[in-house]
């Protein structure tokens, strides 16, 4: 059994555009097409209570941020295994706050991940302790915008859902302290037996372009037991996506030992 990821004295690992582990041996692999991050800045003391054990709020600035972040999963497959055409590709929009542990990754910690395939819901809940949602979605270009549309199915709460309408603009040469610090991410922390585990990833460099936000009407951040965002979000990006590798959760440091203050 995984032990519950210890607070220790390791400082946050720097935000990076690579990979501070790339892995060399991925348990799945996928592609996230089409993405569109819609970011609101909130006070730590109002998430902190909402992470795993053993992980606290990672912030820039003194603020921490949830993200609304929708997007199409492309094939995802098991190690070498050629990617599912049907069940492995479907619309996903997830609700997503900023984590670090006690060894210094940093990460993201999801409250929802709706989903529009019943069976990558249920293996994600079952075999992965996510908490994944089947919800009626889609994803379509019209023109200049990308609109992202989901409505909750099963388990609830019923009546939760999202419509996101951006429209990208041109691709960013270097991205700022704060996209860099909402895109590059390389895990996610997960509750786990009283603790947390860590679930890296790894991918290429994000081709990120700033975006117009056209339309925002959603309650998934407040199904989430999040307030309602107020005011316009810090940060609208959108990228043409990339593909991804991710690899076997952990409670215990990087390969490699703890990161080094």
């Amino acid at each position: 059994m995984l032990a519950p990821v210890p607070i220790t004295s390791s400082a946050p690992e720097p935000v990076t555009p690579d990979a501070p582990h790339p892995l060399h041996r991925p348990l799945l692999t996928q592609e996230w097409l089409d993405l569109a991050f819609v970011h609101w800045a909130v006070d730590p003391a109002a998430v902190a209570g909402l992470l795993p054990a053993g992980t606290v709020p990672d912030t820039l600035d003194g603020a921490t941020f949830v993200g609304l972040v929708a997007f199409r999963m492309h094939r995802v497959a098991w190690w070498r295994t050629p990617g599912v055409p049907y069940f492995g590709s479907f619309p996903e929009t997830n609700v997503r706050l900023y984590s670090v542990d006690g060894y210094g990754r940093r990460g993201v910690v999801f409250r929802f991940m709706d989903a529009s395939r019943l069976v990558p819901v249920l293996m994600g809940r079952l075999g992965f302790r996510l908490p994944y949602v089947w919800s009626r979605m889609s994803v379509r270009t019209d023109g200049d915008t990308v609109a992202y549309t989901s409505t909750r199915r099963l388990p609830g709460p019923r009546g939760a859902y999202s419509r996101l309408v951006v429209r990208p603009g041109e691709r960013i040469a270097e991205p700022t302290a704060l996209e860099h610090f909402l895109t590059a991410r390389w895990g996610m922390h997960n509750p786990f037996s009283g603790g947390a585990r860590f679930l890296p990833n790894d991918h290429p460099r994000w081709p990120l372009h700033r975006a117009t936000l056209v339309a925002c009407e959603e309650n998934l951040v407040r199904a989430a037991g999040l307030p309602a965002p107020e005011g316009d979000p810090v940060s609208v990006l959108y990228s043409p996506g990339v593909p991804v590798r991710l690899g076997r959760a952990t409670a215990g440091p990087p390969r490699g030992g703890p990161a080094v203050p």
